[in-house]
């Protein structure tokens, strides 16, 4: 048995356990390229044919490509059915970890030292603007625009939902691609709210935040006029 080892396996989730052959092959090919199923069974101390399993997964999976191998140094190919390697796609790479978190934290910090708080908040506005750009139009001709809103969210990786609560609405994420930066800088979640109050025409309350450590970011919006209480809910939206 292979000895335990604190892995991120290719969905990205770490746990303690003995390497997966699967993991193993991802990790080879992120390491050293361009890969055939012999030389990874080499390296892995088993057969071409158990490595092609994991491969076609990984394939399968969206995870890894193949194509046909590519000579070294403009060597002459020989005779025969040419080899097929193996490499990782995006998607792929992204299951491994990332630096994205520590290198978006440092050029904030860099940025407030040299430019104050205030370019801070500037680059939030700016950023959160290139969204709203995006979905404005969308969201401010939606005949339910809480529900359109959460729907552009979502395409932006904050798997968000709206709900009707008592006298007012809310609009939940449940995810958010910047907790980890936001925490040390909620100048990204302010520009965010403010944004929602453009996008909304109305006035919102934030009420939770995955930043501050909440499960879900939750922003209240008041109701602007009866809500019904009998029919079926838009899609998208859920009663309390």
């Amino acid at each position: 048995m292979r000895p335990a080892a604190d892995i991120s396996n290719i969905s990205g989730v770490k746990k303690t356990r003995p390497v997966p052959t699967r993991d193993e092959v991802a990790r080879l090919l992120l390491e050293q390229g361009p890969a055939t199923a012999a030389a990874l069974g080499e390296r892995l101390g088993i057969s071409p044919t158990a490595v092609r399993r994991h491969l076609d997964a990984l394939v399968a999976d969206g995870l890894a490509t193949d194509r046909e191998q590519r000579p070294l140094g403009g060597a002459q190919r020989g005779r025969g059915r040419p080899a097929r390697e193996f490499l990782l796609t995006e998607a792929g790479r992204a299951g491994f970890p990332h630096a994205y978190d520590d290198l978006a934290a440092a050029a904030l910090r860099f940025l407030a030292e040299t430019g104050g708080e205030q370019a801070v908040a500037a680059f939030a506005e700016r950023r959160v603007g290139i969204v709203e750009e995006r979905h404005g139009s969308a969201v401010r001709a939606a005949p339910d625009r809480i529900v359109a809103l959460a729907g552009a969210l979502t395409s932006e990786g904050y798997a968000a939902s709206a709900h009707q609560v008592g006298a007012g609405e809310q609009l939940c994420q449940h995810h958010c691609p910047v907790a980890h930066v936001a925490a040390e800088f909620p100048q990204l979640c302010e520009a965010e709210t403010k944004a929602f109050e453009r996008l909304l025409g109305t006035h919102v309350q934030r009420l939770a935040t995955i930043a501050r450590g909440d499960a879900v970011c939750t922003t209240h919006i008041p109701s602007t006029g009866p809500i019904p209480s009998t029919g079926t809910a838009p899609l998208g939206r859920t009663r309390a």
